[in-house]
Protein backbone atom coordinates (compact mmCIF):
# COMPACT_ATOMS: atom_id res chain seq x y z
CA UNK A 1 0.00 0.00 0.00
CA UNK A 2 1.32 3.43 -0.96
CA UNK A 3 2.42 5.72 1.81
CA UNK A 4 0.19 8.76 2.35
CA UNK A 5 1.67 12.21 2.94
CA UNK A 6 -0.14 15.44 3.75
CA UNK A 7 1.60 18.73 2.89
CA UNK A 8 -0.43 21.56 4.37
CA UNK A 9 0.70 25.17 4.38
CA UNK A 10 -0.16 28.84 4.07
CA UNK A 11 1.29 31.15 1.44
CA UNK A 12 0.51 34.64 0.18
CA UNK A 13 3.14 35.17 -2.48
CA UNK A 14 3.30 31.57 -3.68
CA UNK A 15 6.91 31.11 -2.58
CA UNK A 16 6.14 28.47 0.02
CA UNK A 17 4.00 26.62 -2.51
CA UNK A 18 7.04 26.41 -4.80
CA UNK A 19 9.15 25.17 -1.90
CA UNK A 20 6.63 22.46 -1.03
CA UNK A 21 6.37 21.41 -4.69
CA UNK A 22 10.13 20.90 -5.00
CA UNK A 23 10.41 19.22 -1.61
CA UNK A 24 7.69 16.69 -2.36
CA UNK A 25 8.68 16.04 -6.00
CA UNK A 26 10.97 13.06 -5.16
CA UNK A 27 8.20 11.53 -3.04
CA UNK A 28 5.68 11.82 -5.87
CA UNK A 29 8.17 10.40 -8.38
CA UNK A 30 8.63 7.41 -6.07
CA UNK A 31 4.91 6.68 -6.10
CA UNK A 32 4.07 8.23 -2.73
CA UNK A 33 0.57 9.69 -2.45
CA UNK A 34 1.08 13.37 -1.60
CA UNK A 35 -1.96 15.49 -0.77
CA UNK A 36 -1.22 19.24 -0.92
CA UNK A 37 -3.52 21.65 0.88
CA UNK A 38 -3.06 25.42 0.82
CA UNK A 39 -5.10 27.02 3.59
CA UNK A 40 -6.46 30.56 3.97
CA UNK A 41 -8.29 32.62 6.54
CA UNK A 42 -12.04 33.13 6.22
CA UNK A 43 -11.19 36.83 5.91
CA UNK A 44 -7.85 36.60 4.21
CA UNK A 45 -5.18 39.28 4.22
CA UNK A 46 -4.66 41.18 1.01
CA UNK A 47 -1.41 40.83 -0.87
CA UNK A 48 0.42 43.06 -1.42
CA UNK A 49 0.06 44.51 2.05
CA UNK A 50 -0.37 48.10 3.07
CA UNK A 51 2.07 49.24 5.74
CA UNK A 52 -0.73 49.83 8.24
CA UNK A 53 -2.31 46.48 7.42
CA UNK A 54 0.91 44.58 7.99
CA UNK A 55 1.70 46.16 11.35
CA UNK A 56 -1.92 45.78 12.50
CA UNK A 57 -1.48 42.00 12.82
CA UNK A 58 1.57 42.24 15.08
CA UNK A 59 -0.08 41.93 18.53
CA UNK A 60 -2.30 38.96 17.66
CA UNK A 61 0.55 37.30 15.78
CA UNK A 62 3.03 37.56 18.65
CA UNK A 63 0.43 36.56 21.24
CA UNK A 64 -0.72 33.55 19.23
CA UNK A 65 -4.35 34.64 18.84
CA UNK A 66 -6.04 32.38 16.24
CA UNK A 67 -8.39 33.54 13.49
CA UNK A 68 -11.14 31.69 11.64
CA UNK A 69 -9.86 29.59 8.75
CA UNK A 70 -11.61 29.18 5.43
CA UNK A 71 -13.09 25.71 5.04
CA UNK A 72 -10.65 23.01 3.99
CA UNK A 73 -11.00 19.27 3.61
CA UNK A 74 -8.53 16.44 4.17
CA UNK A 75 -8.96 13.25 2.16
CA UNK A 76 -7.58 10.87 4.78
CA UNK A 77 -7.97 10.36 8.50
CA UNK A 78 -4.47 8.93 8.93
CA UNK A 79 -1.21 9.90 7.21
CA UNK A 80 2.26 8.39 7.32
CA UNK A 81 3.83 11.86 7.32
CA UNK A 82 2.57 15.44 7.64
CA UNK A 83 4.59 18.33 6.20
CA UNK A 84 3.75 21.67 7.80
CA UNK A 85 4.76 24.79 5.85
CA UNK A 86 4.75 28.19 7.54
CA UNK A 87 6.16 31.72 7.59
CA UNK A 88 7.50 33.79 10.47
CA UNK A 89 5.75 37.12 11.05
CA UNK A 90 7.18 39.37 13.76
CA UNK A 91 9.36 36.46 14.96
CA UNK A 92 6.26 34.29 15.47
CA UNK A 93 4.40 31.78 13.30
CA UNK A 94 1.98 33.62 11.00
CA UNK A 95 -1.61 33.98 12.18
CA UNK A 96 -2.98 31.60 9.51
CA UNK A 97 -0.47 28.90 10.46
CA UNK A 98 -0.95 29.44 14.18
CA UNK A 99 -4.69 29.11 13.57
CA UNK A 100 -4.12 25.90 11.60
CA UNK A 101 -2.18 24.31 14.47
CA UNK A 102 -5.14 25.02 16.75
CA UNK A 103 -7.73 23.63 14.31
CA UNK A 104 -9.40 20.44 15.62
CA UNK A 105 -9.31 18.70 12.23
CA UNK A 106 -5.54 19.02 11.98
CA UNK A 107 -4.96 18.24 15.66
CA UNK A 108 -6.80 14.94 15.17
CA UNK A 109 -4.55 14.11 12.22
CA UNK A 110 -1.29 15.00 13.96
CA UNK A 111 -1.54 12.77 17.02
CA UNK A 112 1.21 10.10 16.89
CA UNK A 113 2.10 11.15 13.33
CA UNK A 114 5.62 12.04 12.10
CA UNK A 115 5.86 15.73 11.20
CA UNK A 116 8.38 17.74 9.20
CA UNK A 117 8.29 21.54 9.37
CA UNK A 118 9.47 23.73 6.53
CA UNK A 119 9.66 27.51 6.48
CA UNK A 120 10.60 30.16 3.98
CA UNK A 121 11.71 33.25 5.89
CA UNK A 122 13.55 36.50 5.39
CA UNK A 123 16.23 35.32 7.81
CA UNK A 124 14.85 35.32 11.36
CA UNK A 125 12.94 32.09 12.04
CA UNK A 126 14.28 30.82 15.36
CA UNK A 127 11.70 32.23 17.78
CA UNK A 128 8.89 31.19 15.46
CA UNK A 129 10.26 27.65 15.31
CA UNK A 130 10.43 27.41 19.10
CA UNK A 131 6.73 28.30 19.28
CA UNK A 132 5.87 25.89 16.46
CA UNK A 133 7.76 23.06 18.21
CA UNK A 134 5.79 23.55 21.40
CA UNK A 135 2.47 23.57 19.56
CA UNK A 136 3.33 20.45 17.56
CA UNK A 137 4.40 18.52 20.65
CA UNK A 138 1.19 19.61 22.39
CA UNK A 139 -0.82 17.80 19.69
CA UNK A 140 1.00 14.52 20.39
CA UNK A 141 2.75 14.54 17.00
CA UNK A 142 6.35 13.38 16.52
CA UNK A 143 8.54 16.14 15.09
CA UNK A 144 11.15 14.31 12.99
CA UNK A 145 12.59 17.04 10.77
CA UNK A 146 12.92 20.78 10.27
CA UNK A 147 13.92 22.76 7.18
CA UNK A 148 14.50 26.52 7.30
CA UNK A 149 15.08 28.34 4.02
CA UNK A 150 16.09 31.99 4.20
CA UNK A 151 17.13 34.98 2.16
CA UNK A 152 20.92 34.72 2.37
CA UNK A 153 21.68 38.37 1.51
CA UNK A 154 22.96 40.72 4.25
CA UNK A 155 20.40 41.65 6.87
CA UNK A 156 19.93 45.34 5.87
CA UNK A 157 19.60 44.37 2.20
CA UNK A 158 16.94 41.72 2.81
CA UNK A 159 15.09 44.14 5.11
CA UNK A 160 14.68 46.58 2.22
CA UNK A 161 13.87 44.00 -0.44
CA UNK A 162 11.29 42.08 1.61
CA UNK A 163 9.33 45.24 2.36
CA UNK A 164 9.38 46.19 -1.32
CA UNK A 165 7.99 42.74 -2.13
CA UNK A 166 5.35 42.90 0.61
CA UNK A 167 4.11 46.36 -0.39
CA UNK A 168 4.24 45.88 -4.18
CA UNK A 169 3.58 42.15 -4.56
CA UNK A 170 6.37 41.51 -7.06
CA UNK A 171 9.45 39.38 -6.48
CA UNK A 172 11.73 41.65 -8.48
CA UNK A 173 14.96 43.62 -8.20
CA UNK A 174 14.12 46.85 -6.38
CA UNK A 175 15.43 49.86 -8.36
CA UNK A 176 17.32 47.30 -10.49
CA UNK A 177 20.02 47.58 -7.82
CA UNK A 178 18.95 45.28 -5.02
CA UNK A 179 18.86 41.48 -5.44
CA UNK A 180 15.51 39.69 -5.79
CA UNK A 181 13.81 39.24 -2.39
CA UNK A 182 13.10 36.04 -0.55
CA UNK A 183 14.57 32.55 -0.86
CA UNK A 184 16.65 32.22 -4.02
CA UNK A 185 15.45 30.05 -6.91
CA UNK A 186 18.58 27.93 -6.48
CA UNK A 187 17.76 27.20 -2.83
CA UNK A 188 14.12 26.49 -3.63
CA UNK A 189 15.11 23.91 -6.26
CA UNK A 190 17.62 22.40 -3.82
CA UNK A 191 14.78 21.40 -1.50
CA UNK A 192 14.24 18.37 -3.73
CA UNK A 193 17.44 16.98 -2.17
CA UNK A 194 15.75 17.14 1.23
CA UNK A 195 12.84 15.18 -0.19
CA UNK A 196 15.27 12.51 -1.40
CA UNK A 197 16.65 12.20 2.13
CA UNK A 198 13.15 11.85 3.57
CA UNK A 199 12.09 9.07 1.18
CA UNK A 200 13.94 6.08 2.74
CA UNK A 201 12.85 7.13 6.24
CA UNK A 202 9.25 7.36 5.06
CA UNK A 203 9.38 3.94 3.42
CA UNK A 204 10.91 2.29 6.48
CA UNK A 205 9.01 4.41 9.05
CA UNK A 206 12.33 4.83 10.85
CA UNK A 207 12.96 8.53 11.47
CA UNK A 208 16.12 8.46 13.58
CA UNK A 209 18.97 10.42 12.05
CA UNK A 210 16.84 12.26 9.48
CA UNK A 211 17.47 15.72 10.92
CA UNK A 212 21.22 15.16 10.95
CA UNK A 213 21.05 14.21 7.25
CA UNK A 214 19.01 17.30 6.46
CA UNK A 215 21.46 19.55 8.29
CA UNK A 216 24.38 18.07 6.33
CA UNK A 217 22.50 18.95 3.13
CA UNK A 218 22.05 22.54 4.30
CA UNK A 219 18.46 22.40 5.52
CA UNK A 220 19.26 24.48 8.61
CA UNK A 221 22.02 27.06 8.97
CA UNK A 222 22.43 29.16 12.08
CA UNK A 223 23.73 32.72 11.77
CA UNK A 224 25.27 33.72 15.09
CA UNK A 225 24.55 37.46 14.77
CA UNK A 226 20.92 36.87 13.86
CA UNK A 227 20.61 34.39 16.72
CA UNK A 228 21.73 37.09 19.17
CA UNK A 229 19.39 39.69 17.68
CA UNK A 230 16.43 37.30 17.84
CA UNK A 231 17.11 36.36 21.46
CA UNK A 232 16.71 40.04 22.39
CA UNK A 233 14.06 41.03 19.84
CA UNK A 234 11.72 38.20 20.83
CA UNK A 235 11.38 39.63 24.34
CA UNK A 236 10.90 43.16 23.00
CA UNK A 237 8.19 42.08 20.56
CA UNK A 238 6.37 40.27 23.38
CA UNK A 239 6.47 43.44 25.50
CA UNK A 240 5.11 45.61 22.67
CA UNK A 241 2.37 43.10 21.80
CA UNK A 242 1.14 42.87 25.39
CA UNK A 243 1.30 46.66 25.74
CA UNK A 244 -0.52 47.51 22.50
CA UNK A 245 -3.28 44.93 22.87
CA UNK A 246 -4.42 46.70 26.05
CA UNK A 247 -4.59 50.15 24.46
CA UNK A 248 -7.82 51.66 23.11
CA UNK A 249 -5.92 53.69 20.51
CA UNK A 250 -4.15 50.63 19.11
CA UNK A 251 -3.56 52.17 15.66
CA UNK A 252 -1.58 55.09 17.12
CA UNK A 253 0.63 52.78 19.18
CA UNK A 254 1.22 50.55 16.18
CA UNK A 255 2.64 53.59 14.38
CA UNK A 256 4.94 54.17 17.34
CA UNK A 257 6.01 50.52 17.21
CA UNK A 258 6.72 50.80 13.46
CA UNK A 259 9.15 53.67 13.97
CA UNK A 260 10.63 51.99 17.02
CA UNK A 261 11.29 48.92 14.89
CA UNK A 262 13.16 50.95 12.29
CA UNK A 263 15.32 52.58 14.96
CA UNK A 264 15.93 49.24 16.68
CA UNK A 265 16.90 47.58 13.41
CA UNK A 266 19.33 50.16 12.10
CA UNK A 267 20.71 51.48 15.42
CA UNK A 268 19.84 49.09 18.23
CA UNK A 269 20.86 45.85 16.53
CA UNK A 270 24.42 47.02 15.68
CA UNK A 271 24.86 48.18 19.28
CA UNK A 272 23.70 44.78 20.62
CA UNK A 273 26.09 42.94 18.32
CA UNK A 274 28.99 45.21 19.28
CA UNK A 275 28.38 44.67 23.00
CA UNK A 276 28.11 40.92 22.46
CA UNK A 277 31.33 40.83 20.44
CA UNK A 278 33.25 42.71 23.13
CA UNK A 279 31.92 41.08 26.28
CA UNK A 280 30.42 37.69 25.44
CA UNK A 281 31.22 36.08 22.09
CA UNK A 282 34.84 35.17 22.76
CA UNK A 283 34.32 34.29 26.41
CA UNK A 284 31.14 32.20 26.38
CA UNK A 285 31.66 29.23 24.05
CA UNK A 286 29.49 26.96 26.23
CA UNK A 287 26.65 29.48 26.26
CA UNK A 288 26.83 29.83 22.49
CA UNK A 289 26.89 26.07 21.96
CA UNK A 290 23.93 25.58 24.30
CA UNK A 291 21.93 28.28 22.51
CA UNK A 292 22.63 26.72 19.11
CA UNK A 293 21.60 23.28 20.35
CA UNK A 294 18.41 24.80 21.78
CA UNK A 295 17.40 26.10 18.36
CA UNK A 296 18.51 22.98 16.46
CA UNK A 297 16.87 20.51 18.83
CA UNK A 298 13.54 19.10 17.68
CA UNK A 299 12.39 18.29 21.23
Amino acid sequence: MSKKVLAIYYTQSGQLGDIVDHFTAPLIEAGISVEKVSINLAKNYSFPWTTAGFFSVMPDCVLGVPAELAHFELKEKVYDLVILGYQAWFLSPSIPFNSLLQHPDLIAILKNTPVITITGARNMWLNAFVKVKKMIHATGAKLVGNIALVDTHPNPVSFVTIFHWMLHGKKERYLNIFPPPGVSDVDIKHTSVFGERVLPHLNSNEWGGLQEELVIEGAVKLNYNLMIIESVAGKIFAFWANFIVKRKNRAAWLKVFKYYLLIAFFIGAPIILTIDAIFFKLFSPRRIKAKKEYYLNLN
